[in-house]
């Protein structure tokens, strides 16, 4: 890991080469898809070093290696640049690969890839009921849709008979849609798992995951980054 986790903003100077033998990812400590990454590379115990980015005010040499700004992102000790959550998780996966987490089974990996982008429908909830609420706006269409596709989610496991959404074991899935589910509490959505049991149970499973415990913070700890996220004046540094 690297010595500091506190944020690489405009204007400081580019960290050097990756260190031989691991991988760099370009991360921000509270962002859900930087989380996905996260996830996978202790579950997988990849060796590797962490930057944090400040993503208000990027470095311009970050820039010049994801033009797109965007965390997660990978470096590899030879300068190879990868990005987008999907797809840094699945290239660690194909290129580490003690402990698979994606199914080798084409059909089930394919089922993964539509339930992940099934739940990509589900994320911007996350955003819209939140910002609703802080403009006094009625989120209860807002809140009764999130439930509804929550429902949805359910019965995948229902049907399934499984513990998690690739089986009776954590895989892929779980890891890419963790992140939200444990920002619940922090946006006051929780109540929207009323009536999806399976899920709930999924949640508390999730919970005792020892990947899932090394990378989460506390409801609390949460509330202070996103009010300071939410007042336009993001501390990335919260808590350091």
């Amino acid at each position: 890991m690297s010595a500091t986790q506190k944020c690489y903003a405009k204007g400081t100077s580019a960290p050097g080469p990756v260190p031989k033998g691991q991988i760099r990812l370009y991360s921000m400590r509270f962002c859900p898809f930087a989380q996905r990454t996260r996830l996978v590379l202790h579950a997988k115990g990849i060796k590797h070093e962490t930057v944090n980015i400040n993503l208000k005010e990027k470095p311009d040499w970050f820039l010049e290696k994801n033009p797109l700004g965007l965390v997660p992102t990978l470096e590899t000790e030879k300068g190879q640049v990868i990005y987008d959550s999907p797809i840094t998780c699945e290239y660690l996966d194909e290129v580490y690969a003690n402990k698979k987490l994606l199914p080798s089974d084409p059909f089930e990996k394919a089922q993964q890839k539509m339930l992940l982008e099934h739940f990509s429908k589900v994320t911007p909830y996350f955003y819209k009921i939140p910002m609703g609420r802080k403009n006094g706006e009625d989120v209860s269409a807002l809140e009764a849709e999130l439930k509804e596709k929550l429902c949805k989610l359910n019965e995948v496991l229902v049907n399934r008979k499984t513990k998690f959404f690739g089986g009776d074991s954590i895989s892929m899935i779980d890891y890419m849609m963790w992140p939200w589910f444990e920002r619940m509490e922090m946006m006051e959505l929780k109540h929207c798992l009323d009536g999806s049991a399976d899920l709930k149970k999924w949640v508390e499973l999730m919970l005792q995951d020892p990947s899932v415990k090394a990378n989460m913070f506390t409801t609390d700890t949460y509330k202070a980054f996103y009010k300071t996220y939410m007042e336009g004046k993001p501390d990335y540094d919260y808590g350091l």
